[in-house]
């Protein structure tokens, strides 16, 4: 790994299409997108799953707004995503792996960083925003029960 990598790597108590599902669809993601403090709603976020299609995202937050342009790279149901920011040059590889128990590991792949993004901060901020997903599958598991 480089200066310029990171590496998050999540075990979530969710079988792996629904991680699947809430990684790749809008009302899902705004559930989560975002580290804490900050919101991103629906309208907001352009998914086209597919390589090269369009992937962006706008979190809003009391601190101003900030836009994810990206573009596909990759798309492998339910396993694997992929896309690039070219603004940044940053690469962002989503692998999930089916644990066989109901459990999803998620590794997360990211190359290419620019340094605002690696500041510990800044990467303090996006496991928040992994602990937004954790809380949201939670209840969707939940509901499940029901």
């Amino acid at each position: 790994m480089t200066d310029d990598e990171l590496v998050y790597r999540r075990v979530f108590r969710a079988p792996r299409e629904l991680v699947w599902r809430c990684l790749t669809e809008p009302t899902e993601l705004a559930q989560f997108w975002g580290p804490r403090g900050m919101a991103t709603p629906a309208d907001g976020i352009i998914v086209e799953l597919r390589p090269g299609g369009r992937f962006e995202t706008l979190m809003l937050g009391a601190h101003g707004s900030h836009r994810m342009v990206a573009t596909f790279t990759e798309v492998v149901p339910p396993e694997r995503l992929a896309w690039v920011e070219p603004a940044s040059g940053m690469h962002t590889t989503s692998t999930l792996d089916d644990l066989g128990d109901g459990t999803t590991a998620v590794v997360i792949h990211q190359r290419h960083v620019p340094e605002p993004m690696r500041a510990p901060e800044a990467r303090a901020g996006f496991l928040t925003s992994l602990d937004k997903l954790e809380d949201h599958l939670a209840r969707l598991m939940q509901g499940d029960r029901s």
